[in-house]
């Protein structure tokens, strides 16, 4: 096997210190003293070694980074090139040992760390200066996305965590996907302000501990800084872009299940971005008294005091059962098909079971006609199989007139679409997919389907 025989150096980093310069000469010399034992495959799967035009190390005239588990033991590497060259991080591929989504870089050392909190950055340099100057809370994931893994990950060692991610589009896309991810796991979640820097290495090196402390200190509350970045969008000095954004704060606020909880976001919220807080009020309690998910606040002009939302189980149902009769609906007729399909797909269905029946129709309903046998055949379970059939031999209420039967047509449409846009809203992190859906909301009441 034919070898790189230049000399080379490689610089190994550990513990924060450089702790040894080697030149290396004569690889193959090394290889066969060396990795004479070893087979090709045992090699490969260590990913040390590239293949390409012979054997190379994969991280030659790179400072070496040893990632550790939480055991302290050696797991892969990261290397930062020395020069130029492309790319300029290179990770150990994943192996047996080496699993991305269930490791952070620097938590063998964060875990034992007497702060109240942790703080998630980008990169190793970042990690690295933040434990230098004292903060050795920090943590960085593996040259991937934050995962649900790494956030279990984190919820085992504390119940806070701080984002640093780099201050540029790229870093507030990063956190804006790591924020639900947190606060799904449990963990109370807030955003550091490194401006005018773009990462904690830089603002370190430029600002000291000190200053950086107290960012930590003034830390945003992640919800805020969630609608903070979504008013980029918006033009405040417009009235219609006003009450857009006034209407996504209040369809974020919505989510809040907890009527205390909600209440103090709202009053947060209004008082940081002068918003009134009676017409915020007002909003909320119509938004969810529109999707059932909040009763009518008490404090809202012209209402009742009411009691706290029915639980979100029988809201849930009530919904299935709306979804349920959307179906047998369109399958008893394909000309209400064909206009109940200009607003709803099948990926607006919730219940998965009826989102699968739903996509079945209309693949159908575009070839031609619906063969209700070769759908139910579709599913096997006793329970699944009984509702699909239940739809193909359900009766429409007949007593019903036909404005009766065409108002609730357009209440189940509009209340399907509605919710699925509402569940967009929550899950997305990208701004113009916010602005559009909100002015898909907006225009959900324009939605009319003749009979």
């Amino acid at each position: 096997m034919e070898l790189n025989k230049e000399k080379f150096w490689t610089t190994i980093f550990c513990d924060n210190k450089i702790i040894s310069k080697v030149e290396l000469s004569n690889a193959e010399e090394k290889y066969k003293m060396n990795y004479q034992t070893m087979n090709d495959d045992i090699l490969k799967e260590s990913g040390l070694f590239t293949y390409e035009r012979g054997i190379h190390e994969k991280f030659w005239n790179r400072v070496i980074f040893p990632i550790m588990d939480i055991n302290n033991k050696v797991i892969g590497f990261g290397g930062r090139v020395m020069g130029d060259a492309k790319p300029k991080y290179l990770n150990s591929p994943e192996t047996r040992l080496f699993d991305k989504s269930r490791n952070l870089y620097g938590l063998n050392i964060a875990r034992m760390s007497r702060k109240p909190n942790m703080i998630i950055c980008e990169g190793y340099m970042d990690v690295i200066s933040m434990h230098q100057a004292g903060f050795n809370q920090a943590v960085a994931s593996l040259g991937t996305a934050l995962t649900p893994g790494h956030a279990r990950l984190l919820k085992r060692y504390t119940d806070n965590v701080l984002i640093t991610y780099d201050s540029d589009e790229a870093g507030v896309k990063a956190a804006l996907r790591a924020i639900p991810l947190l606060k799904e796991a449990g963990l109370s979640t807030k955003v550091i302000n490194m401006r005018p820097y773009k990462d904690p290495d830089e603002f370190i090196k430029a600002m000291g501990a000190e200053a950086f402390q107290e960012r930590i200190d003034n830390a945003e509350n992640s919800f805020m800084y969630e609608i903070g970045i979504m008013l980029r969008n918006y033009d405040r000095g417009d009235p219609e872009s006003e009450t857009a954004f006034e209407r996504a704060v209040a369809t974020k606020l919505v989510t809040f299940k907890e009527k205390l909880e909600r209440d103090n976001y709202l009053k947060a919220v209004c008082r940081q971005f002068m918003i009134p807080e009676d017409g915020m009020r007002q909003m909320v309690s119509r938004l969810g008294n529109r999707e059932g998910i909040i009763a009518r606040d008490s404090n809202t002009a012209g209402s009742q005091p009411a009691a706290e939302h029915k639980p979100r189980k029988k809201r849930e149902d009530g919904l299935r059962q709306a979804e349920k009769m959307l179906l047998t609906w369109i399958i008893s007729d394909r000309d209400i098909f064909d206009k109940v399909a200009q607003y709803i797909k099948p990926a607006d269905f919730i219940d998965p079971l009826f989102s699968g029946v739903a996509e079945q129709i209309y693949k159908q309903y575009q070839t031609g006609s619906i063969s209700p046998a070769v759908i139910i055949a579709d599913y096997a379970e006793s329970d699944e199989h009984t509702e699909v059939a239940a739809m193909f031999s359900a009766d429409l209420d007949d007593s019903l007139n036909n404005l009766e039967r065409e108002k609730t047509l357009n209440d189940i449409v509009i209340r399907i679409k509605g919710n699925s846009l509402n569940d967009e809203l929550n899950k997305t992190v990208d701004p113009r997919r916010m602005q559009e859906i909100i002015l898909e909301q907006q225009k959900l009441n324009q939605i009319h389907i003749s009979l």
